[in-house]
């Protein structure tokens, strides 16, 4: 197979029948050459399928391309995608565009995706913070690079920040089951360590304190491995001593863990559950969320990266997006204590 070489500038400009100089201009400032000039120079560009290298050029002038970064973890996880949903756009309606790099949720992965693309000269860095630390971003911040963290905030690095109502939505759905006669209320996480679950495991806390519960530990089960099914956490809590009569869950792949969990011990009837984040077949399941909008989420942070690229001074942000509860069944259930055994 005979690979045909791609047509330059110049062979747009003979085609034409216009200079080099005026066909870059086309592309660079049309507003610039004349109506009829542009016309028959996007004419010859089609027929040739010419493509300007807004890449090189960019690069000649020093400067960073109207192409935006998005750091996120596992393509699996519809929260991701949604993000990157309302990401695009946001900035496809502001002619920019998007390059999405994966982390597979690893802090090692993130540094190194994050250099691949500084090395494509990104406008902005766009990303969900997994490592521990991102202050080896401090140096192209300083050099003009926005870096905006979307569902956690960044550590040891200055950088605008836009997350969710985390510990109120919890507080909220606890609440809500405490007012409906709940006293034993279990809470899985996995991970446990992240800024989103202890967040949302302090409004778990706080909750259970204004009924006068200050010891819940018992009903705690925190993991740190994702790469352990948190069926087992969720297990563990069903069949301990002092059983929950209901469940809140941290993240929505800790909600269908508990979904088997209750069905394989035929407790789908007896214990109340309530999910952070919303699923697609939750409304199905007649499964109770606390929900929020995560293209809304994506679409605040790519407004606050174009923002901060055209007014790098304005001082920097941490904004919180609401959350709220959807009841379906599962989290409306009353307390049901179980037969002995």
């Amino acid at each position: 197979m005979t690979v045909q070489q791609r047509a330059t500038l110049q062979d747009v400009a003979r085609l034409a029948g216009v200079s080099s100089k005026t066909v870059s201009r086309v592309f660079t400032h049309r507003e610039l050459v004349a109506p009829e000039t542009v016309e028959q120079v996007l004419a010859a560009a089609k027929r040739l399928r010419f493509r300007p290298n807004t890449l090189a050029r960019s690069l000649r002038r020093g400067g960073a391309t109207n192409t935006i970064g998005f750091i996120m973890g596992e393509l699996n996880n519809p929260f991701y995608y949604k993000v990157a949903a309302g990401i695009e756009k946001e900035l496809a309606g502001n002619g920019f565009a998007l390059l999405v790099a994966t982390t597979d949720d690893s802090a090692e992965g993130e540094e190194r995706v994050a250099d691949a693309l500084l090395a494509q000269r990104v406008g902005a860095i766009l990303l969900i913070p997994v490592a521990e630390d991102q202050s080896y971003l401090e140096g192209e911040r300083q050099l003009g690079t926005p870096v905006i963290a979307i569902d956690r905030p960044a550590r040891n690095l200055v950088a605008d920040a836009i997350v969710l109502e985390n510990r109120q939505g919890v507080y909220e759905a606890t609440m809500r089951l405490l007012e409906r006669g709940h006293r034993r209320i279990g809470y899985v996480c996995n991970p446990a360590s992240v800024y989103t679950q202890s967040e949302r495991l302090r409004g778990y806390r706080e909750a259970l304190a204004t009924h006068g519960i200050h010891e819940s530990a018992r009903w705690e089960r925190l993991g740190d491995d994702l790469s352990h099914p948190s069926d087992g956490l969720v297990g563990d809590l069903l069949d301990s001593p002092e059983a929950p009569t209901a469940i809140i869950t941290g993240n929505n792949r800790v909600t269908v863990a508990a979904l088997r969990a209750l069905r394989a011990r035929d407790l789908e009837s007896r214990v109340a559950l309530v999910g952070f984040d919303d699923f697609d077949t939750a409304d199905v399941l007649g499964v109770s969320v606390i929900s929020y909008d995560p293209l809304e989420l994506g679409r605040r942070a790519a407004s606050l990266a174009i923002e901060r690229m055209r007014d790098p001074a304005g001082f920097t942000q941490q904004i919180e997006l609401p959350t709220w509860i959807v009841e379906r069944g599962t989290g409306e259930r009353p307390p049901v204590e179980r037969p002995e055994a």
